[in-house]
């Protein structure tokens, strides 16, 4: 059974799903999980990468033993097209699921997640798919096949827009709180009380350690949207000024790709799973894009990915 296989590789779990294509028709195989993985330049960053791929397509090939991936697209976050890091990736993807037969090893594409995302939510056709989980990432394609992307440039760079952008933002309220330059609010008590806090010096000391990463900063974000709601000001700048930042680059998207009513799918925790903030996001999009049109999904990244494996071996890179 000769089968493609498409990667989700993000840092917290890695999925795999396996597809039997008969008369172009996919029939979805087998699917699996694995750890996820993080940059390939973070200490043990290979070895995790190789381990996330490795286990998930064990997992996913479980019914199926004697199955051979003929060939396989992983979306990971942080991959440049073009990049030696990419080239990298790839080469790694390779000696996680050798088997012996080298003849498929070509067939192996690793690609930012964005474009995976877009392209199960999208398959085919002009539209924009906004990311906004714990990082952010615009990516949209025209008629013709040409992609733009905004954002995505990571939390220490650009991370405006992002369920940590609103968690660090009100985090940094909370000091402005403490230390007198703004009245006092019961956000300041909620976010501490969830970091495990009881002072600004504990802020301080508590932001600094290392399991203190971006997501904790990203769970952060509901309360400041909650806030938001209940008349907190300073919440309700921080919110407004996040979905502006990520309303601009749907925008940007679109003029450069000369979108004039594009459809816009919206993907990731911060708009999905936050009310007020998927509120904030669409209000913004109808200020700057009034003809924008709402789409739903047709699929995931794990679809995309697969979609993308059955061109290589139709169309070889």
């Amino acid at each position: 059974m000769r089968l493609l296989a498409g990667f989700d590789a993000g840092q917290t779990h890695t999925r795999c799903r396996l597809s039997l294509v008969q008369k172009g028709l996919h029939q979805t195989v087998g699917e699996g999980e694995g750890p996820g993985v993080s940059h390939l330049d973070a200490p043990q960053g290979e070895r995790s990468f190789i381990e996330a791929i490795r286990t998930s397509a064990h997992h996913a090939l479980k019914d199926h033993p004697a199955g051979v991936i003929k060939a396989a697209v992983v979306g990971a976050s942080g991959i440049e097209e073009g990049t030696a890091l990419q080239q990298r990736a790839e080469r790694l993807v390779g000696q996680a699921l050798a088997t012996g037969d080298d003849t498929w090893l070509s067939k192996v594409l690793v690609t930012g997640d964005e474009r995976t995302a877009l392209r199960g939510a999208i398959p085919e056709g002009a539209g924009i798919l906004a990311i906004s989980g714990t990082g952010m990432i615009v990516l949209g394609r025209d008629e013709n096949g040409h992609e733009h992307r905004c954002g995505g440039w990571g939390w220490l760079l650009d991370g405006a827009g992002s369920a940590f952008d609103l968690g660090h933002q009100g985090l940094q309220l909370t000091l402005r709180m403490a230390d007198g330059r703004m009245a006092d609010h019961p956000l300041r008590l909620q976010i501490w009380n969830q970091m495990g806090c009881d002072s600004h010096a504990a802020v301080k000391a508590r932001v600094v350690q290392n399991d203190f990463d971006t997501a904790k900063f990203a769970a952060l974000a509901p309360l400041v949207v909650e806030a938001a709601a209940q008349g907190c000001s300073g919440a309700e700048e921080i919110v407004q000024r996040s979905a502006a930042a990520l309303s601009n680059c749907i925008s940007t998207v679109a003029q450069q790709l000369s979108m004039l009513s594009p459809v816009v799918v919206c993907h990731g925790g911060a708009v999905t799973h936050i009310p007020g903030f998927r509120t904030a996001v669409r209000q913004a999009i109808i200020q700057s894009i009034p003809e924008a049109r709402w789409g739903k999904a047709e699929g995931d990244a794990c679809d995309g990915a697969l979609l993308m494996a059955e061109a290589l071996t139709v169309r070889p890179r």
